[in-house]
Formats: C-alpha cells, structure tokens, sequence
C-alpha cells in the first residue's frame, strides 16, 4: 500500500461560519483517514476519523476533541457512508459551540466545540487517502 499522505497547515484562521472542503479518493486498502482542526497537534477541537477496519464496529466514523494531549470521550457514528476506492468530498462547518461534518450522502454529524475555540489556526489532513483538493470559504 502507498505511504499515508499528510498535510498541515498552520497559522490559518478559520471562524464560526466558515467552512473547508476537502475532496478525494480513498485508497484501495485504506484502514484510516483523519481531518484535525485545533490549534495544534495536541489541541484539537475536531477530529473527523473515518475508519474502515475498527476493531469493535468495522467500518465507523469517529469524532474526537484532544485537550493538552488527553483525548475526549469518543463519538462513534456506526452509519459510515465512506468506501474504500472510491472518491469524496465532505465539508467542515464552523458554526460556533458545534463543528458540523456533511457527508457526500448528505448525512450531517454534529461534534461540540468542546474547548470553546473561536479561532481555528491547525489544519492537518492525514491517512489513506489521496487528496484532490482542498477549500476554506
């Protein structure tokens, strides 16, 4: 299998009512892919985890916060419309007290914004997948 790509970005600013699409196509053998949004690697407020070989529900998508490298209690989403080989585009939303995730089937997640961020600065995009691009408006 392909290495995992990555992508960080830093020093952006992303405030409630701002969005960020990402599009791409999922690997063949693809376990994981994860969208980060905080202020760095050990403060995130979203963590959008599409998993396709969990050990408890096979195929589920995972939100998460972490706060000063220590992990929140988890949100398990058992309805994953996400497949291995084929393509996506999901759009992040900011709306304030909650992060909501659109996936391409239309289907809405809700995470709270559990750290009260006002500002998002980090971006990382990680996993098995291939990104084709990328947008914040």
């Amino acid at each position: 299998m392909a290495m995992p790509m990555e992508l960080e970005l830093k020093h952006v600013e992303l405030r409630a009512g701002d969005q960020f699409k990402v599009q791409g196509r999922i690997m063949d053998a693809a376990e994981r892919f994860q969208i980060d949004l905080g202020c760095d690697e050990d403060d995130l407020a979203l963590h959008f985890n599409p998993r396709f070989n969990d050990d408890t529900d096979g195929t589920v998508l995972m939100c998460n916060s972490k706060i000063a490298g220590c992990w929140g209690d988890e949100k398990r989403e058992i309805h994953n419309p996400l497949q291995r080989s084929s393509t996506f585009k999901i759009v992040l939303k900011l709306m304030g007290d909650m992060f909501e995730v659109e996936m391409p089937d239309g289907q809405e997640i809700m995470f709270p914004n559990r750290e009260g961020l006002d500002v998002i600065t980090y971006i990382r995009i990680k996993g098995d997948l291939k990104l084709t691009s990328f947008k914040i408006y």
